[in-house]
């Protein structure tokens, strides 16, 4: 295919249908879905500049239920999972832990707190826990944004403690959490969900919480993480599941993708599914996404999801330099400093990156450096 083959010269700004994006996907040489992509960001963020967040990932517990197959980094609370020898030891963080590391984060100029925990019973976290963990963290810490617990942990929160997402959300809120991250998501296609995420929440439930916190006028991001066993058609029906919530709230803020990082997970080792099509995997083993591919979802993604503003370029799993490539692919922000990182990171990625170092990135790209809260509200 050359680039002026029709298929990939459609119209820049339309909206795109499943069969379009497919298209795309499967024709376009990877240089022409760049220039589609960053031609569309170059309309939504026309300014001189490239956007980053100053946070710090804390899991203040690892103990969950769920037996997601991509994760090494839970505790089983309860014996689900006794025949994985490799699965570390269980922990939950006290207050003045937490306290801890929030301070290590404000001394380097850090405005927001990232909080994720597995999925754990009452019996080791009670809600009473949470809230008083949003109250302690929002007296101490008053100009710090509260972006914690996934759609996954408020579903278990509705399950565990028999509220409705609707009240565990609005007394979470007064407690002072201020957003919701948008992981465990993975591929909200129930088919792949049922393989990789048991005992986690189905496509509709995820979505769910999102649509309940949007309600309350509670602002959440959302994730994909791709590469494994799902076909291409399948991160397209992602794509199309947060593309209808969006139309319907306008709850998202942010879009974040990143690839299946295998490092010793028994997802690493399974089968996917059979083929859709010619060049994706053939059934027999896992065939990882690289960057070449990494760049290529991040363009489709950013061409479909056109009612979500905001792209964030993933560098913690693909590394610096295809971390800076991104901002010609769709991507209009760096994403976080993320001075602390433990679920990838257990599944064998280390890259870390500093602030000068992401400003150096932005800035050798062609961009200013402007740092940003949660909202994309510029700070410097």
């Amino acid at each position: 295919m050359t680039l002026a083959d029709p298929k990939c010269q459609t119209a820049a700004y339309s909206r795109i249908n499943d069969a379009e994006a497919l298209s795309l996907y499967r024709d376009c040489s990877i240089h022409e879905l760049g220039r589609r992509a960053h031609a569309v960001t170059q309309a939504l963020h026309p300014d001189p500049h490239r956007t980053y967040v100053v946070d710090r990932n804390i899991n203040y517990s690892n103990y969950c239920t769920a037996r997601c197959i991509f994760c090494n980094f839970k505790a089983d609370p309860d014996g689900l999972d006794s025949g994985r020898k490799d699965l570390p030891p269980g922990y939950v963080l006290t207050f003045d832990q937490i306290a801890e590391k929030v301070n290590e984060l404000v001394a380097i100029g850090g405005t927001q707190v990232l909080m994720q925990g597995g999925l754990a019973p009452a019996d080791v976290l009670p809600f009473s826990w949470y809230l008083d963990l949003m109250r302690f963290l929002k007296r101490e810490y008053p100009t710090i944004h509260l972006h914690a617990f996934s759609p996954p942990e408020i579903f278990a929160f509705e399950q565990i403690f028999e509220m409705p997402v609707r009240d565990i959300l609005l007394r979470l809120q007064e407690a002072g959490l201020d957003s919701i991250p948008g992981g465990g998501a993975e591929i909200l296609v129930d088919r792949v969900r049922d393989r990789v995420g048991i005992g986690k929440t189905n496509t509709e439930e995820y979505l769910y919480v999102c649509r309940e916190a949007h309600k309350i006028g509670m602002k959440t991001s959302i994730t994909m993480m791709f590469g494994h066993i799902e076909t291409i058609p399948d991160r397209i029906e992602h794509f199309r599941r947060i593309r209808d919530l969006q139309d319907e709230t306008g709850g998202f803020s942010a879009f974040i993708c990143w690839t299946f990082q295998p490092g010793g997970t028994p997802l690493g080792r399974v089968k996917p599914f059979p083929p859709d099509y010619p060049g994706e995997p053939d059934g027999e083993h896992l065939v990882l996404a690289d960057a070449h591919e990494y760049l290529k979802t991040l363009a489709v993604a950013r061409l479909y999801l056109d009612n979500i503003p905001n792209v964030q370029a993933s560098w913690v799993t693909q590394g610096p330099k295809i971390g800076q490539l991104s901002l010609f692919f769709g991507a209009n922000d760096m994403g976080s400093v993320m001075m602390e990182e433990n679920v990838v990171s257990a599944a064998g990625t280390i890259y870390c990156l500093t602030e000068a170092e992401i400003r150096a990135l932005i800035t050798d790209a062609g961009w200013q450096p402007r740092k940003r809260n949660f909202y994309y509200r510029l700070l410097d």
